[in-house]
């Protein structure tokens, strides 16, 4: 871990990831647009080493990933989906349809589920079946039609999730050529309205390209966090919840702000002990690494670099933390206090996390119940109102120039 001075912070450390590197997602997305099924098998045997003909996981398959998978294991997934959907539910709960009225013009909004998703399940260096129950489950509640999950190299535990989540097919595929099956639909795999999930700089780059065609929840790349940390915070708590975001990929990124070098000594000394015997350490070492720590002078130094980074997960292990967390505004998951670990968020709590990443925050929140629904308006006028609206109409149309607009208007005068 890099320990460095707040002023020496440049705008390098807040530069935000280029998807824009992948040339070749381009070819393999237009590959599958005009070669389906063939185009599908052809990358996966290239990228993941997978041989197989039909792409849907069989119900035998899943029947058999339920034998695989402890009962315990089971038990853990279950609890994540109760949790997860309970948190969904009174999300939703909180966004309601509008009935009302302008001067006699009665106008709303309906809450209108997508008819269709697509599920993205990372499976490359783990299996990760929160993810499915993070992705399927938000769909679920809000009611959408149909639900697609894809994953490369997929687990037992993975497939047992999904099913368990509600997903309508569980296709074993993952990486470009499954966001663009998902975006545009081959012989086997029909296209859906929209793709979730998070995924490596591959997929997010696929993600972005297909933007438009479909839509997309955000990009959400290599996962970072973010710890701010003083003399109350637990040593062993920040290390531990650095390396495990440094364990993802070598992408992923942890970043320390604390005020007393002490302390970041301290932390750094007992991650390195930790590094030795962490059965993940071929990726923790090098990610964390390239991790960064920084000695700020007070607490307003902190915030402004929070504020600014946006990072995907926020944790603030600092005195009277709850009374101080409003003043930080961008984050994908803000985790207050010294037990309010990352790790729950990542599994059982019941907020999502499916999260924004390099920046993104700025902008949007994590993925939940909203990004499968639709707010939709509508206006139903009478006579006696069109003829008050009409004038005004009129007078604008004409200041736009755009004559089929008045007329539009003066008619109903």
């Amino acid at each position: 871990m890099n320990i460095i001075q707040y002023s020496e912070l440049d705008d390098k450390f807040y530069d935000t990831f280029d998807y824009n590197i992948e040339e070749n997602v381009k070819n393999i997305i237009n590959d599958v647009k005009q070669n389906g099924d063939k185009a599908v098998k052809k990358y996966c045997q290239l990228f993941d080493k997978c041989y197989f003909d039909n792409f849907e996981v069989s119900q035998d398959e899943i029947e058999n990933a339920y034998k695989l998978v402890s009962d315990e294991k089971i038990k853990a997934i279950k609890k994540a989906i109760k949790n997860v959907r309970t948190f969904a539910k009174r999300q939703l709960k909180s966004l309601k349809k509008l009935d009302t009225k302008i001067y006699g013009c009665k106008l709303g909004h309906r809450i209108i589920p997508i008819e269709s998703v697509g599920c993205y399940i990372p499976g490359g260096n783990y299996p990760l079946p929160s993810s499915a129950i993070m992705t399927i489950i938000p769909a679920k509640v809000a009611k959408v039609e149909r639900i697609l999950a894809f994953s490369p190299k997929i687990k037992s535990e993975t497939i047992v999730a999904a099913h368990l989540s509600g997903a309508d097919k569980i296709y074993k595929i993952g990486g470009v050529q499954a966001i663009a099956a998902a975006a545009y639909g081959t012989e086997s795999i029909k296209k859906v309205n929209k793709i979730v999930g998070p995924g490596n700089k591959y997929v997010t780059a696929a993600k972005k390209e297909v933007y438009g065609v479909c839509g997309i929840d955000f990009l959400a790349g290599p996962s970072e966090v973010m710890i701010i940390a003083d003399d109350t915070s637990n040593p062993e708590f920040v290390a531990a919840d650095m390396l495990s975001q440094c364990e993802h990929d070598l992408d992923a990124r942890a970043i320390l702000i604390t005020f007393d070098v002490k302390i970041a000594n301290e932390v750094n000394k007992i991650a390195n002990e930790m590094l030795k015997i962490l059965p993940t350490k071929e990726i923790a070492i090098e990610s964390y690494k390239k991790s960064t720590c920084i000695i700020c002078n007070n607490l307003e130094e902190a915030i402004i670099i929070a504020n600014k980074k946006a990072p995907e997960h926020l944790e603030l292990c600092i005195d009277k933390a709850k009374d101080k967390f409003h003043l930080f505004k961008n984050y994908g998951s803000l985790f207050i206090g010294n037990y309010s670990a990352e790790v729950f968020g990542d599994y059982i709590s019941g907020t999502n996390h499916t999260l924004p990443t390099n920046g993104v925050a700025k902008y949007t929140g994590g993925l939940s119940v909203f990004d499968y629904v639709k707010v939709q308006t509508y206006q139903m006028s009478s006579r006696l109102n069109a003829r008050h609206l009409a004038k005004a109409a009129s007078v604008i149309a004409g200041m736009e120039g755009l004559c089929a607009h008045k007329l539009a208007s003066d008619l109903r005068k």
